[in-house]
């Protein structure tokens, strides 16, 4: 049995959780579930057994056998919320309807009582008050809070839980079935955080200081520029971690006036370069906007049904946008995000499966590597160690910024560096 509580924003599911998932996804399949057409599923152990939850509603209904029940059912058609709405709807358009749509949104969320595991409770409406936000539409319907609501009110002991999708995967979100997904951050940051009260919850990994045994590699300094392999783990630029950043280590070393011209996730590994004056500062960032610079990438992308029919090289072309209620993820939009294009190119697939494969991104979006990998319209197969976009395995995300190219800021002379996994 697991000895603390998942931290559900960034997890490695336990296995008493996947065995629950599997048996779940199993019995789905055998009865030609409605649930088929892609929902995210959740399942919570308990020293009395598994219990499993869906988000959302399934056929305008909250309930299905075999799955615990809303915390508060909007769906029942006598209930207040159905005949208040269907007020609203018949009332002409204008600052009335307005004022009444806001009003029965706030009552919805006071019926939204919650429990925690100390045996207080709140209303949903007051715990997001708490921090001064209001709710977004839908907190409350997700898994992870229903299935902790359903434990604490039937006295039952919440032992590790975790979030999977299962059926079609969504135009727009990373989704696949059978992978484990963190909890959203817009809707269940504030709500599950209150509701964990009261458990031994395991810390949240990204909080974990950096492991100084592997320091930064300087590749090349002068008055201009410095180039370094950024170790896997460590912050590019100082943020809300409490740990050493790329930046930090630089200016220790050759002062104060070092300033970052691009990023790298944290659990991205590879070459950068820095800058030593404003003046170089701003042309790097022009180079890169530009796209003067040269960028290719290795990684390790998990197995699936799809490996063996992928072309061995492509352009992938997905417009990419923050998933405002579930950052930092982001999501493929195709109304209103910004176009983002990956070259790739397979370099082995091995025999469990897992593919090599280098990148050259075009453009630099946020995630655009690792949504491009594991998007359904993209490669469809995860990062390996993406936690945040589908591959829950332990260990590091397998993603190395390989080979930087650029033009020397005051010389003008062609710099390239690369960097060995």
């Amino acid at each position: 049995m697991p000895g603390r509580f998942t931290y559900p924003f960034c997890y490695v599911p336990h296995p008493l959780v996947v065995e629950a998932a599997n048996e779940l996804i199993a019995r789905l399949d055998a009865e030609g579930s409605p649930l088929s057409e892609g929902k995210m599923l959740g399942v919570l152990i308990t020293d009395g057994g598994p219990l499993y939850a869906f988000s959302g509603t399934v056929g305008g209904s909250a309930t299905l056998p075999g799955f615990v029940p809303p915390i508060f059912d909007l769906t029942d058609p006598a209930g207040y919320f159905r005949r208040r709405e269907a007020e609203i709807s018949a009332m002409p358009a204008g600052k009335e309807r307005s004022d009444a749509s806001a009003e029965l949104q706030r009552w919805i969320f006071t019926q939204y009582v919650v429990l925690n595991a100390k045996g207080e409770s709140r209303s949903i409406l007051d715990i997001f008050a708490d921090r001064g936000l209001v709710p977004p539409g839908g907190t409350g319907d997700c898994a992870a809070p229903k299935l902790l609501q359903y434990a604490y009110s039937h006295g039952l002991k919440a032992v590790a839980m975790g979030e999977f999708w299962y059926g079609a995967s969504p135009a727009r979100e990373v989704r696949e079935q059978g992978r484990f997904y963190p909890s959203c951050t817009g809707k269940c940051g504030p709500l599950l955080s209150y509701m964990m009260q009261g458990l031994d919850v395991e810390p949240n990994p990204l909080d974990i200081g950096f492991n100084r045994e592997k320091e930064p590699q300087v590749l090349y300094v002068d008055d201009a520029v410095i180039v370094v392999d950024k170790p896997a783990g460590m912050l590019s630029v100082p943020g809300r971690v409490a740990a050493p950043s790329l930046l930090g280590w630089l200016r220790e070393r050759y002062g104060g006036s070092v300033e970052s011209c691009h990023r790298l996730d944290m659990d991205t590994s590879g070459v950068m370069v820095f800058a030593r004056t404003p003046e170089v500062k701003s042309k790097m960032e022009a180079a890169f906007a530009s796209r003067e610079v040269s960028k290719t990438y290795r990684a390790r992308l998990v197995a699936g049904d799809k490996a063996f029919r992928l072309p061995q090289k492509g352009t992938i072309a997905l417009p990419l946008a923050l998933d405002y209620y579930d950052r930092p993820r982001q999501m493929v939009d195709f109304e209103n995000g910004k176009l983002a294009v990956t070259e790739y190119e397979v370099l082995e697939i091995f025999p469990d499966g897992e593919i090599d494969v280098r990148f050259r991104p075009l453009t630099g979006r946020s995630h655009q590597l690792r949504v491009h990998s594991a998007h359904s319209k993209g490669l469809g197969h995860p990062i390996k160690g993406d936690r945040l976009y589908g591959d829950a395995g332990p260990g590091r995300l397998y993603l190395h910024a390989e080979s930087l190219s650029f033009n020397h800021p005051v010389t003008g002379e062609r710099l390239e560096f690369t960097s060995c996994i």
